[in-house]
């Protein structure tokens, strides 16, 4: 990551949120050869996996159905990512600036990954929806950051217990070490020197007595999620 205190002028081209590539370093650079030993196992298996009917299926009956879950997390996070990136709040510090700046990269990095890794078995693009959000408001802006982050820690949290390969664990190991990281930064900008305030997490299963963050099934993920989804998401095999 680059320092957040330098001035960072890398903007997004002007296209679809959802579209936005990894334009500051490559995508092999950041994920590293393990994109391509996921790539590699998915596609001996993406050809029997046919998603049909309204909207988008996430089917658990193996693990390309929690990398989708995954994927689609990933898919709201670098959304918002790159919308606040592209318009930060007026009342944003250089160095938030330069955070949402630079997290919006990991984002994208991490929505590349899951889709170059599942090729033709990963689902389609998601339609977003922030009408909730005020995105020229800081407290609102970083408020939606926490829960996006808080969030995505408590999925991958409790998606790991899904995952039977290995090396799709290590690599949801990866991902939700650096979501931890941007949670605890974001709390910490909201009220400083909260950033390991565990007992605030309760309600997504976090554990205050014994040091452990939240822990979330896929179904309450969702459910939670769904506020900012507007592509319905089936469930099956969960």
């Amino acid at each position: 990551m680059e320092n957040l205190n330098e001035n960072q002028n890398a903007q997004p081209n002007d296209v679809g949120v959802l579209d936005v590539k990894l334009q500051r370093r490559s995508f092999l650079q950041y994920a590293g050869a393990g994109a391509a030993v996921v790539a590699l196992t998915a596609a001996g298996c993406k050809k029997d996996r046919v998603y049909t009917g309204m909207g988008t299926t996430l089917d658990f009956k193996d693990d390309f159905g929690v990398l989708n879950y995954a994927y689609a997390l990933e898919q709201l996070e670098a959304a918002f990512y790159i919308k606040v990136a592209s318009a930060p709040p007026s009342a944003f510090t250089t160095v938030q600036k330069n955070y949402f700046q630079d997290v919006q990269f990991h984002e994208i990095a991490h929505r590349e990954f899951f889709k170059n890794a599942l090729g033709t078995a990963a689902i389609g693009s998601l339609e977003v929806d922030f009408s909730s959000i005020d995105f020229t408001s800081a407290s609102s802006v970083l408020a939606a950051a926490q829960s996006f982050e808080d969030l995505g820690v408590a999925a991958y949290n409790g998606a790991g217990v899904r995952i039977q390969d290995a090396k799709y664990l290590v690599i949801a190991g990866q991902i939700v070490s650096v979501e931890a990281r941007h949670a605890a930064w974001v709390r910490d900008q909201i009220s400083n020197g909260t950033f390991a305030d565990l007992a605030t997490l309760t309600t997504l299963g976090a554990d205050n007595a014994k040091g452990l963050d939240g822990a979330l099934t896929p179904d309450k993920v969702l459910a939670i999620a769904g506020k900012y989804i507007k592509t319905k998401i089936n469930v099956i095999n969960l």
